[in-house]
Parts: structure tokens; sequence; C-alpha cells
């Protein structure tokens, strides 16, 4: 059983959404659907960026600070320590910009330490006020640019953890030095391409293609996995500072990255936008984690061969279409490797480096 700080959430409702597999409900091609609102797609995307950053923040951030006494700060590449949340979150925008998904991300603020986290222009500023100013609800809006047509949703950034609040209140640069716990410290903006002629003709509302939401979805997915495994789990294992373990709370250690995916699909799962994830295998360590319908074990199948892309379906189940789709779930550190490789459950011994040891289905309605 994962233990995290936040165990009373998880406790509350760990019910996934169950999606039959082929034969058991309606199909249709994923293509044959217009898309999601843009507005629903920047909302998943957001979600999983807090999901993913409220298990960095409080269960290895704030953890390893009480029970190993190890900080995050802003010099930690020279200081043997852990990135910020905030640091953090800026690596992983970068790693997913690079996937030339289309979808960016980054954070910004009013009172930023460094100059490059500003509004880039008017309606960036007026958006963060706004957030400022009632924190329940992004600032939305559409931007024409010499490169296309763009929604950009501008969310809330919220005083997560002590260490933000100690590193912006003390820092030497700060515009700002009186924020607490809880206090909204700037904004997330996420900017989504889209198109004129897909629209809700209904709520006259721009559309995306689910094929694309859910590559925008597991590009933070993969990207935040991607900054936790290198810059965390595999740097301070290097240096012999801290190390992963399957037993991560008893042993005060850093969680397995798949541990990591798999704590914030616990939090999207309690949460309330439909928007599911979770890792599957043909060879899991927990029988939980096998494919649970035909869908599932044909997808395993088809990503282990071609793992250059994911592969889809829509669901219809009780007149209301579900989009599914699984990624190839690579071995991303080798602290994966040692761990399937030895476990005493394990019914595959012999993973390498960067094979694909399973795959990360995705689940979302198309109309929500």
């Amino acid at each position: 059983m994962r233990k995290t700080t936040l165990f009373i959430l998880l406790l509350l409702t760990l019910l996934r959404l169950a999606v039959p597999g082929p034969g058991q409900a309606g199909e249709q091609d994923a293509g044959a659907m217009k898309g999601i609102p843009a507005s629903v797609a920047a909302d998943y995307i957001y979600s999983v960026i807090q999901a993913n950053r409220a298990i960095y923040s409080e269960v290895i951030v704030e953890r390893l600070g009480f029970a190993i006494s190890l900080k995050a700060t802003e010099r930690w590449r020279v200081e043997k320590t852990l990135p910020l949340p905030a640091q953090f979150l800026l690596l992983s925008s970068q790693v997913s910009e690079k996937k030339n998904v289309g979808m960016t991300y980054r954070l910004m603020s009013l009172w930023p330490i460094n100059p490059r986290n500003s509004p880039k222009d008017d309606k960036e500023r007026l958006g963060l006020e706004k957030v400022v100013e009632s924190p329940d609800k992004p600032y939305r809006l559409t931007l024409s640019t010499g490169t296309g047509l763009y929604h950009k949703s501008i969310y809330p950034d919220i005083a997560v953890t002590k260490a933000c609040v100690t590193c912006h209140n003390q820092h030497p640069k700060t515009i700002k030095n009186t924020f607490k716990l809880g206090d909204v410290m700037g904004g997330i903006a996420i900017k989504i391409p889209v198109r004129k002629d897909i629209k809700d003709p209904i709520s006259d509302e721009f559309l995306v293609p689910p094929e694309v939401v859910a590559d925008y979805i597991h590009s933070v997915l993969e990207s935040d996995r991607t900054v936790y495994t290198e810059y965390v789990v595999n740097r301070l294992q290097r240096e012999n500072i801290v190390y992963a373990s399957e037993h991560w709370w008893e042993d005060n250690a850093l969680m397995l990255p798949a541990q990591f995916l798999l704590n914030a699909s616990d939090l999207m799962s309690a949460g309330s936008l439909n928007l599911d994830f979770k890792l599957i295998s043909t060879w899991p360590i927990n029988p939980h984690n096998g494919p649970a319908n035909e869908f599932e074990r044909k997808a395993l199948d088809q990503v282990a061969k071609k793992p250059f892309r994911p592969y889809n379906m829509v669901h219809t189940i009780g007149g209301k279409n579900y989009f599914q789709a699984v990624y190839p779930d690579f071995a991303v550190s080798p602290a994966c490797v040692t761990c399937h490789n030895q476990h005493p459950k394990s019914p595959k011994r012999d993973f390498a480096l960067n094979d694909v040891m399973g795959g990360i289905v995705m689940t979302f309605p198309l109309n929500p």
C-alpha cells in the first residue's frame, strides 16, 4: 500500500473509471470524433501539472526535508539538494516544449524573481491580476499571432510548501516578501493551438481532437517523470545522497519513477474531471496492474511492437463517448530496471534501460 502525506484525500475515493474493452461496448475510430473544448483540454493539462507538483512538493520535498533534512534550494545543482517546486515545473515545461507537441505551459508572476517570468503582454498581466483576485477560476482568452490561433488559460499558482514561501520572501531579488502558505504567487499559463474551422456549433468554443489532447497530457506526464528521474532520482543516487526504493516511505527514500506516476494517478482519480491515467504491464509485479480487458491487452502488444505512437480507441458507454489512449512505458531509470529484474514477484527479469516495460493508459470523456 502506498503511503503519502496526502493519504486522507486518497482514502476518500480511489475508484477508477471502468472502461470496457472491445466487444463489451460500442466502439468508434478515434478520428471520427471532432474533439473536446479547448478550455476542458487546458483543465486536463493543468490538473496533471498540479497532481504531479503536489506529489513532488508534499511527498518528496516536505517529507524528505523532515525525515532526512534534505532541503530544496534555488542552487540545487551545486548544493546537492532538491529543486524547488517552481524549478521542477520550469524544468518540466522546458522538456515538454522540446517535444514539439504544440502545447506549451509556463510559470509567470506579477512579482517575479527572474524577469523572464514576468507577463509578456497586457493580456497576460490582466490574466494574472484576475486569478489573484479570483483564484477559484482560470482566466481564458483567444490569441491570434503570426504563427496561428491559440487558446490560453491562466490558472493561479499557489504557494504549496514552506520552501516556496521562504525562497520568495528571503530572496535578495524579491519584489514581494510577505507571501504565506496558500497565497497566489503567480500563474500557470497553458497555450493550446486551435483551428477556426473546428468549433462546437452550440457553445461556439474551439475544439481540439482527442488524440491531440491525449498527446498534450502525455507530454506533461512524461516531462514531469523525466525531470523527476534525471534531476532527482538519478542525480541524487549518483551522489550517494538518497536512493529510490520500492518501500520509499519506510526507508525514508525517493519513490521509484513508476511510483511517482502512480501516486499522481491516485490524486487524479480522486478529482472531479473524469480524467484517469494508470500504469499497466504484461509482466506486472502487482497483478492489479495487469491488462483489465481485451483492449488493454491488444494495446500493450501494439505499443511494445511500435513504441513510437499510442494505441487509441473511442468507447461508447451508456450513450457517452470515452477516449482511451495507451502509450509505451519505458524503463527510464536504472532503478526501474533493478527493481523489476530483482523483485521476487517479477514475472520478467531481463529488462534493460529504455525497454518498453508496459503502458500508460489514459481515459477521458469526449462530451464532458
